[in-house]
């Protein structure tokens, strides 16, 4: 073999290797935005899950609350224009900021038992609540892996290289899932 077909040959697997070193590290960085946005989207999907269980158990909640609480026609009125509000949202933030509100009527809600000493005794309403509160629960530590599903997702779209693969595959950064400031503070019923 001639020097020359051998430095042409070293030139082509170096080429070769660059080549292959280079689609790999395309691949990998495309993959690992897709593979977050799909994290992220997924993460949504169970707050989802369980806004929809708090959903399904409002009404049996509210039923039972009427019984004892007939005049609080507000507070019910607002419940259910919050749950119209939650399954007509079109986007992630829509839904969010009508879970929000919701969250703020039902603390109300759950605070008319103080209010009404026979509904603290009923056992309906205690199994109603009990399973609100562990709906609650879930929805709080879906919250959390969701917001830090996002978190990693929008760091590494921040960053320079994954800001450009973020630009190929068309994601972009997700919108985290807070609580609002007029809703951090404990809530108030009146009478």
């Amino acid at each position: 073999m001639s020097k020359g077909l051998k430095t042409a040959l070293i030139i082509v697997g170096v080429v070769l290797l660059l080549a292959f070193m280079t689609f790999s590290w395309f691949r990998s960085g495309y993959d690992r935005v897709i593979a977050m946005d799909e994290n992220v989207r997924a993460s949504w999907a169970q707050v989802e899950n369980q806004l929809k269980r708090r959903y399904d158990l409002i009404p049996n909640l509210v039923e039972t609350v009427k019984g004892y609480a007939a005049h609080e026609k507000e507070l019910f009125e607002n419940i259910a224009k919050a749950r119209t509000q939650y399954f007509n949202a079109k986007s992630v933030k829509d839904k969010i900021k009508a879970s929000n509100q919701l969250e703020g009527v039902l603390s109300r809600l759950l605070l008319l038992r103080e209010a009404y000493p026979q509904l603290k005794a009923n056992e309906s309403f205690l199994k109603l609540q009990d399973s609100l509160e562990g709906t609650e629960n879930r929805i709080a530590v879906e919250r959390k892996r969701y917001n830090e599903a996002v978190r990693q997702l929008n760091t590494y779209i921040r960053t320079f290289f994954g800001r450009f693969f973020a630009a190929i595959a068309g994601v972009s950064s997700a919108e985290y899932y807070e609580v609002p400031e007029a809703e951090k503070g404990a809530p108030k019923v009146k009478f």
